[in-house]
């Protein structure tokens, strides 16, 4: 039986290697100066950050993601930031073998939301780099969409992103009663996103971090298969801490329920 090509993309973005050798983040990262605020994108973007997540579906661990915010770029142009996940998933995992993909974001301030400028991803392992391109020309009010060969071209609605930009957006309104819904362009289509967060707390424990931590909680719904291979809908959990650091996600996928928990953080002010 030939699996749907969504599907495999799905199982390409979730099921990760897992790394069995994780040093555990310091306490003193965290600080708590304007805790009581959701940070400012100035605030999240003079910080170098990396963050570790493990993968586990029932009581199995399947591998790890890694997400960092590279830095400052320039593309076409215009000033921009670049953020890349890396997701390699295990030689065991029935019709995929191992695999090595990379997911990439540039993105860009504006006066409201951040609007994605371009996202695409690279098959590392099978050296097909470059193979899916989403382009965002708010100009011309058009989304052109590359997926191997297949090209189409979407009407643009703003903040327009592929899904990658919800791990840095949802960082902004982490902690408040501020709702927010954009527009997901990915497998040649659109669908969206919508967040309805709390100020509602509870205390979690995670292997990055010493001791216990505070967290915000919130939930979604995602109408589109992606980003990541989830559909329907999802809660996530958030550090009450100045800058918000994603911590945990509960998702449902087409082969069950998912759980993605933070293992490793670490930070440095941009030079």
């Amino acid at each position: 039986m030939k699996i749907p090509r969504y599907r495999i993309t799905s199982l390409k973005l979730l099921l990760f290697l897992f790394i069995p050798l994780v040093l555990q983040a310091q306490d003193s990262l965290l600080t708590f100066e304007h805790a009581d605020r959701a940070p400012t994108e100035s605030e999240l973007l003079k910080w170098h950050e990396v963050f570790t997540y493990e993968v586990r579906y029932s009581l199995f661990k399947l591998g790890e993601v890694k997400v960092e915010m590279m830095g400052d770029t320039l593309y076409d142009g215009h000033n921009a930031q670049y953020l890349r996940t890396i997701i390699t998933s295990s030689p065991g995992i029935p019709f995929v073998g191992r695999e090595e993909n990379h997911y990439n974001t540039i993105f860009t301030q504006t006066d409201s939301l951040p609007h994605t400028l371009v996202y695409w991803t690279d098959n590392v392992d099978d050296e097909e780099y470059d193979d899916t391109r989403y382009i965002y020309d708010y100009d011309a009010g058009n989304v052109y969409m590359r997926e191997q060969e297949t090209i189409d071209t979407l009407a643009i609605e703003e903040p327009a992103s592929s899904g990658q930009l919800i791990f840095h957006l949802g960082r902004l309104f982490a902690g408040t009663e501020n709702d927010f819904t954009i527009p997901i362009y990915l497998n040649l289509e659109k669908g969206f996103i919508s967040v309805n967060n709390t100020v509602r707390k509870e205390m979690r424990n995670y292997k990055a971090f010493n001791e216990p931590v505070e967290t915000y909680y919130g939930e979604g719904e995602s109408t589109i298969d992606g980003p990541f291979g989830f559909r329907g809908d999802f809660k996530s959990w958030y550090l009450a801490d100045d800058l918000r650091v994603p911590l945990e996600a509960h998702v449902k996928v087409w082969l069950g329920n998912v759980r993605i928990k933070i293992i490793d953080y670490k930070k440095e002010l941009r030079k």
